[in-house]
């Protein structure tokens, strides 16, 4: 299916899903309020059970319904089994929520528009660490198997400590007292991929395996709970990577520059573990301890062929097609592949403790003291690996013909077998090692080791009361006081083949026998195979010298962050009339105050070889308002009002205090300090949070429990926006000792550009959220087993970094996101399919070096469903049989580059991943 009849059909579903999804609505509303005109049978009692996708749906219903906020929810259609894989899938459905996908699993999430970063993430109603770079919750860390729901606040209230400026989202897990019965339930899935493993020495097949056990004892006053999860998930990714599409003549037609190809195959691992102990001896004391760990390893195996293209000596010949300034079809002669065999390891473990003690005193205050405490650890291995036919300069080369596909990629035919291992050694193909260390080193690969910790550990107490002053019918008032540190440490390190040249290392060696594991399938580009071995043999067997790297450059990506944060607030809940109207909702203020503070490395001007520590930071105070109302229009029809002012503080790495140097010497006699031989760049611990003030509209009508339709509006305005590209200009007299005599007569100018994030201007954003949760029985009662769920949600937005510039698109934003479900349940049976479709956005991908950078990313659309039977009597009675498919259509990944979808950078392939699961309840 190509990409052209897949938005097709995603537009076609999502237009048939609007048509029934205002049918139902319209036979709804008349259906309701002829239900209105009959008159009431008290004396009617009727038992209702509802279990599975229904249930799920009506508890995440009448939570949005209740809520004095403006919300979104997932509810566990039974204890241990959440609608989706992962938090992330499940979140990204939910209306005004999307998710970018990693390696093909969603694992970050945007909130209207704004991206991971600027969302805040609870556990319990605790803020979280993350384990990536920054500030963005990786979701695939927080097994769904042990969650019970999630809320989404997209208006905050003064209480919600932690407030994300896009919205907040809490992770919750069961309360055993709450639940008020035992139960154990397990759950074992297998999965598989559609793709063959695409690397031989890869995992094809995986498993999830959950548990959970929840019981009460000591008459109800004691109450626990213990999730376990185990999960080995194999995924296969044929991944295309162009370096990029530089012109080659005066009428500007493009060509591809170069190419990195792999077949990539992943394992994850996961073991999470979720404690809960809660204890209530009376009415006015309880309780609670929670626990959370979790251990996540990930393996990437990646094999490819890196083709130097227009960007290196191999050259184009004249005969070639060109359409609309692209060359779409030619011919490059005396290419010098690298042909790589990587490997990227990942070890997380993850750990949250909270504890919660409530007191209710006899005059009616209710005192509450909370602990927390939240950690994680992040170790990387990029490991780079290159033969090649000899090193640079000696060996055979390639004539490839190509056909680059617009927005599909490109695909070559070899002249070379690069099977073929007496043709192939170990080596630096290019002579990447050329500038390394002097020159003196022949680069057969790369070791970089990141590490991330994070640390957050936080203290909250409060106290509430009951009011009878006229609107006001309740109080809370309290503080929370939280520290967060953040380290990143980055090792990186040549791959040499026994050391420096000059001592007697040899250019090339043999690939051993040994480390081979067979051949690698490339017809992702057209090449039939490569050589595959096991580059961990290399290292561990002294077939690899490691060299550090010395550029002071790589000693200034280390950074260690720290924030004190101090928060007051005081909310107060309204119970009134506006006229006969019904209004609740509430009102209050937090004060927030920041002290930051950045370690880093920076340049010595007296010795540019040996960086040395700097420091800086700053502090600053803001008052966050906040409205909640809800006016009760009558016959389940309700109005909300939100308004608010909230801030995300800057991304971490932006607050480091690292600077680096930098001399271009192709750049010695000029005069203008936009391009100086001189320039530096870092971050800046100065730096303000975003801020948004924000005012939401949300209308919404309810038809019972188990159906509504809603429609929201909303606005934010952005101010104190990072630009991350600032830059001004510094005098580098302190440095011309560097230069030698003749160089000083040739500069041109001592004043050079420092870059890096500064607050700059702000913008806008706003959106139109439509959202229905419907069942089939208010068009007609014999549909009462099917129902739709759809959102769709339509962005906008508008922000200057600078006054004088062209406004920026936000990362993060889609303006089109739509959410589709359709879903039947009767008997035990239940079927549901469901189709994620967005718009394309500017996304956060990983870049030379693992640094992280923003790429343009196409349209999507993610079609999954699910097909399960539950036994509800017989000796089978509390066993669940399950079928689950995602990404059935084996949708791509696509980023391009210079705003033209043909001139694609990544295009990658996932394949379909299948499930065969049994659960069971006791």
């Amino acid at each position: 299916m190509n990409s052209r009849t897949q938005r097709n059909r995603a537009r076609l579903m999502s237009s048939a899903a609007t048509s029934l999804a205002l049918a139902l609505a319209s036979a709804g509303m008349a259906q309701a309020q002829e239900a209105a005109a009959k008159p009431a049978d008290d004396t009617a009692v009727e038992a209702i059970v509802v279990t599975g996708i229904r249930a799920s749906i009506e508890n995440a219903i009448a939570l949005k319904k209740t809520s004095t906020s403006i919300v979104e929810a997932i509810s566990a259609e039974d204890i241990g089994k959440l609608p989706d894989n992962s938090i992330a899938e499940s979140l990204a459905r939910l209306p005004g929520l999307t998710a970018q996908r990693l390696d093909g699993r969603a694992q970050v999430i945007s909130i209207r528009g704004l991206g991971p970063d600027f969302t805040s993430t609870l556990l319990n109603g605790r803020e979280q660490v993350s384990t990536g770079d920054n500030r963005g919750v990786e979701f695939d860390q927080y097994p769904s198997e042990i969650l019970s729901g999630v809320v989404v606040y997209k208006t905050p209230d003064a209480s919600l400590i932690g407030q994300g400026l896009s919205g907040t989202a809490d992770l919750q897990t069961i309360r055993p007292l709450k639940y008020g019965k035992r139960i154990l339930s397990a759950n074992a899935r297998y999965e598989m991929n559609s793709e063959d493993k695409l690397n031989p020495d890869a995992k094809d097949t995986g498993h999830r395996i959950s548990a959970t056990y929840v019981n009460q004892f000591a008459n109800d006053t004691v109450g626990v709970a213990v999730a376990v999860s185990d999960i080995s998930t194999p995924t296969q990714s044929r991944r295309f990577n162009a370096w990029g599409y530089p012109t080659i003549n005066a009428a500007n037609d493009r060509v591809i520059g170069g190419a990195k190809p792999y077949n990539q195959s992943n394992n994850l691992k996961r073991t999470g573990v979720i404690g809960v102990l809660e204890y209530k001896p009376n009415d006015k004391l309880s309780t609670s301890l929670d626990l959370y760990y979790s251990e996540f390893a990930e393996k990437q195996i990646l094999r490819g062929i890196e083709l130097p293209l227009q960007w290196s000596s191999a050259s184009l010949q004249p005969t070639r097609t060109t359409e609309a300034g692209l060359i779409t079809k030619g011919t490059f002669a005396g290419v010098k592949g690298v042909m790589r065999n990587d490997l990227n390891t990942r070890d997380t473990t993850l750990k949250s403790a909270g504890w919660n003690v409530d007191y209710q005193t006899d005059n009616g205050w209710g005192l509450v003291a909370d602990l927390s405490y939240s950690s994680a650890e992040r170790t990387d291995v990029i490991f780079e690996s290159y033969s090649g036919t000899g090193p640079n300069g000696v060996g055979a080369t390639d004539t490839l013909g190509f056909t680059t596909t617009p927005g599909a990629g490109t695909t070559f035919a070899s002249t070379l077998d690069y099977t073929n291992r007496n043709l192939f050694v170990l080596t630096d193909p290019q002579g990447w090692g050329g500038g390394a260390a002097g020159g003196a080193l022949t680069q057969a690969g790369f070791y970089n080791t990141p590490s991330i910790t994070d640390e957050l550990s936080a203290a909250r107490f409060s106290a509430e009361h009951d009011l009878e002053w006229g609107p006001l019918s309740h109080v809370e008032v309290g503080v929370n006081f939280s520290r967060r540190e953040k380290d990143k440490q980055v090792h990186e390190s040549f791959l040499t083949l026994g050391g420096r040249i000059a001592q007697g290392a040899p250019l090339s060696r043999a690939i051993p026998e040994a480390a081979i594991v067979g051949v690698a399938n490339l017809d992702l580009i057209g090449i039939k195979a490569m050589l595959a071995y096991d580059p961990t043999y290399l290292l561990k067997n002294g077939f690899y010298t490691l060299i550090a790297d010395q550029n002071p450059a790589v000693q200034t990506r280390n950074w260690s962050v720290r924030e004190d944060v101090q928060v007051a607030y005081a909310k107060f809940d309204v119970d009134t009339q506006a006229g006969s109207i019904p209004v609740k909702g509430n009102f209050g203020l937090q004060v927030v105050r920041t002290d930051q503070f950045s370690k880093g490395v920076a340049v010595n001007p007296a010795n540019p070889a040996a960086p040395t520590v700097t420091d800086d930071g700053s502090k600053y105070t803001y008052a966050l308002p906040s409205l909640n109302l809800t006016f009760d229009m009558g016959n389940e029809l309700y109005v909300r009002l939100g308004a608010a002012r909230t801030l995300a503080r800057a991304r971490m790495d932006e607050l480091r205090a690292s600077q680096s140097f930098n001399l271009n010497t192709s750049r010695l006699a000029s005069t203008d300090p936009n391009n100086s031989f001189f320039s530096a760049n870092g971050g800046n611990p100065n730096l303000r949070p975003y801020i948004a003030d924000g005012v939401d509209v949300s209308v919404e009508k309810y038809f019972g429990r188990s159906a509504y339709i809603s429609a929201a509006v909303y606005h934010k305005e952005l101010s104190n926006f990072v630009n991350s590209n600032s830059s001004s200009y510094k005098d580098f007299s302190d440095y011309l000792f560097l230069l030698s005599s003749a160089q000083q007569s040739q500069l041109g100018t001592k004043i050079g550009l420092v870059s890096g994030p500064d607050n700059g201007d702000g913008g806008f954003i706003r959106g139109l959220e439509l959202s229905a949760s419907l069942q089939g029985d208010l068009l007609w009662e014999p549909l009462k087993p099917f129902g739709l769920i759809i959102s769709g949600s339509f962005t906008d937005s508008e922000v200057t970094l600078e006054k004088g510039q062209k406004p920026i698109t936000i990362p993060g934003l889609s303006k089109k996101v739509i959410n589709t479900t359709f879903y039947y349940e009767k008997d035990g049976f239940n079927a549901r399919i469901s189709n994620r479709y967005r718009g394309k956005f500017l996304g956060e991908v990983a870049g030379l070096s693992a640094a992280r950078i923003f790429r343009t990313v196409n349209e999507e659309s993610v079609l999954d469903a699910q097909i399960g039977y539950e036994f509800r009597e017989g000796p089978l009675n509390g066993l669940s049989l399950l079928v689950q498919a995602n990404n059935i259509t084996n949708e791509p990944f696509k980023t391009y580059d210079n705003n033209d979808q043909r001139q694609t950078i990544d295009y990658q392939k996932y394949g379909a991943t299948y499930m065969f699961g049994v659960s069971y309840r006791y």
